[in-house]
């Protein structure tokens, strides 16, 4: 079985662009405006098919990336976490999150390998 992606994107262009990028990885994909809807998808039973893979943006509004990350990490600790930022320097802030952290912007075609990857052999990187 595929398993699912939730993709977590404040902006709507970035996060429609991502979603059918994200797609061609053959797994469903699933999008969140943001941290506290993501947490509450992911605690909803039935919603999605098990996530296997969560891809988030750094900065959001009510919830940046980091905070999210530490919430999602408390209930999910082995899922897989893919950070994307524009900022290089916002990689501290997830240390000890166990994600994996990419600057964007971040070709679509090496995001389909990384997705692809994890989504068939997970890798853990601790930024």
């Amino acid at each position: 079985m595929i398993a699912d992606i939730l993709l977590v994107d404040d902006n709507c262009i970035q996060a429609t662009t991502r979603k059918a990028i994200l797609a061609r990885s053959g797994g469903n994909v699933a999008v969140a405006c943001d941290g506290r809807q993501a947490l509450a998808m992911l605690d909803q039973a039935g919603i999605m098919r098990p996530v296997g893979l969560v891809v988030t943006d750094h900065l959001m509004p009510g919830m940046n990336g980091p905070e999210f990350v530490a919430q999602l990490r408390t209930r999910f600790p082995n899922l897989p976490v893919v950070v994307l930022s524009g900022l290089e320097e916002a990689e501290d802030e997830y240390r000890n999150l166990d994600v994996i952290f990419r600057v964007k912007p971040f070709p679509p075609d090496q995001l389909l390998a990384l997705v692809r990857s994890l989504l068939t052999q997970p890798i853990r990187r601790t930024a």
